[in-house]
């Protein structure tokens, strides 16, 4: 973005050219064409003329009773959910939650709750693993909410709210290294974080504007430093006090396994228990996307994306879907998890926990069909990247091809398979956009494609969505 600073005036912000322009015209564009279509096909009746409208409403009304199954289909609705209604009987037996690939070690379903930190969650859900493999736990977690005050505090340097993607988790690792969540637990607001969001926000408003207020005065840089060192130190204040001051001190972790076996580990920091206990590559992953409204093989990042000044940037590597499939089929035959971004609240069936295009028959009760494709869905804002989850599991037919996926969601234990959820291929096919994967389980032909030029998407893109 563009500081306007002039001395006589308040400072304003204005958008680079080609974000909010672009899309305000072709919003305009778009209602310019649909009322000149409209005028063409429905006209309006007017006073003076007293004339009926010659589009065709009685009509639709006569043809909408006409049908008995409409009556039939508006008494059900008007007493259940619709979805409820149109649910699929046949896809609700066929994605069950039987798997023939499946990582070894599992553990139970962690919970978000109402904050959006699905991708630390998804993250500290693969490193989990690692520990609990190396250290034969039955159950285990690691402390979302440390990231979770960090990031709030890095992004309050780089002016963002709450979401995140993948090369921001690493720069979190890098920084500030994993501590248990038994060290620094979960408080109300790192649980339940809108509130905090918005006090936050507000803070940094408030010195954004006494910013450019004294850089339009001619103050020095020193003195804006300054000020918003300053700043910072009240974020830090806020985030202390609600979420509750991160480790200074070496500390002390010690548990019981499943065979009772007693461990202690003693002079710890969150970057020597991350890399001595968890040992996870993070460094050297890779995350590859699926976006069909780019060239594959081609290098991409999403305008102003970041949490930490200096730190890794965003980077996505765009390839052919068959290539997601097969590197996460890789992966997990290796008894390995796999981090997975996608559009989550889309033909999903929470109580069920079953994620399938052909899980509502919307064609049998509204006698209609949705047809765009992935493309499409992302040019016109139908479909974005929402929510990070695992991979734990895939089930293969006997070409060795993906039939349904196994989901490590981050909403409790309630629901679908213990919290876990099914997805069909058909499901991963249409709303999953990225895969995070160590980078020697990648061709060279993708790791050469981070070589290239970067291409930047715009601020607003559904790719920076997640965040």
């Amino acid at each position: 973005m563009k500081l306007n600073i002039n001395a006589d005036s308040t400072p304003v912000l204005s958008e680079p050219h080609g974000i909010n322009n672009a899309k305000a015209a072709l919003r305009q564009e778009t209602v310019k064409h649909f009322r000149q279509v409209s005028d063409r096909l429905l006209p309006v009746t007017t006073p003076s003329t007293g004339r009926k409208p010659a589009h065709a409403c009685l009509h639709i009304d006569a043809e909408f009773r006409h049908d008995p199954k409409n009556l039939m289909v508006q008494n059900a609705a008007h007493s259940l959910d619709f979805t409820t209604l149109t649910t699929n009987r046949e896809v609700m037996i066929n994605d069950n939650h039987v798997f023939n690939t499946k990582i070894p070690t599992e553990s139970m379903v962690t919970n978000q709750k109402s904050s959006g930190r699905c991708w630390i969650f998804a993250a500290l859900n693969v490193f989990r693993i690692e520990v609990m493999k190396k250290y034969n736990l039955e159950e285990f977690e690691l402390s979302q909410g440390y990231l979770f005050f960090w990031d709030k505090f890095e992004k309050s340097n780089w002016f963002l709210d709450d979401g995140g993607q993948w090369d921001m988790l690493v720069n979190l690792v890098e920084r500030y290294g994993v501590v248990p969540k038994a060290l620094y637990p979960e408080s109300f607001s790192s649980s339940n974080s809108g509130k905090l969001n918005t006090l936050v926000l507000s803070k940094l408003r408030e010195h954004a504007a006494i910013l450019r207020r004294l850089a339009a005065h001619g103050h020095s840089l020193e003195e804006l430093r300054e000020e918003k060192n300053k700043c910072l130190k009240e974020i830090y204040t806020i985030l202390a006090i609600t979420l509750g001051e991160p480790p200074k001190k070496p500390f002390t972790w010690s548990f019981r396994n499943k065979d009772k076996k007693y461990f202690e580990f003693k002079d710890l920091t969150p970057h020597s228990y991350f890399k001595d206990h968890i040992g996870y590559p993070v460094t050297e992953t890779v995350s590859i996307i699926n976006d069909p409204r780019n060239k594959v093989m081609q290098l991409y990042t999403v305008q102003y994306l970041g949490n930490i000044a200096g730190g890794r940037p965003i980077r996505y590597i765009n390839a052919p879907m068959e290539d997601l499939k097969e590197l996460a089929i890789k992966k997990l035959a290796s008894g390995k998890p796999v981090w997975f971004g996608a559009d989550v609240g889309k033909y999903l069936h929470r109580d069920a926990g079953i994620l399938d295009p052909k899980l509502f028959q919307y064609d049998l009760a509204f006698n209609i069909s949705f047809k765009l494709n992935k493309a499409e869905r992302l040019i016109h804002g139908d479909s974005l990247m929402t929510h990070a989850m695992v991979f734990t599991g895939v089930h293969l037919d006997e070409d060795g091809k993906p039939v349904r996926w196994r989901v490590e969601n981050s909403w409790g234990d309630v629901g679908g398979d213990k919290g876990y959820l099914t997805m069909s291929d058909a499901w991963f096919s249409e709303f999953v956009y990225q895969v995070v994967l160590e980078k020697e389980l990648v061709p060279q032909t993708l790791l050469d494609v981070l070589e290239q030029d970067v291409h930047v998407l715009p601020a607003y893109d559904p790719m920076g969505a997640l965040a």
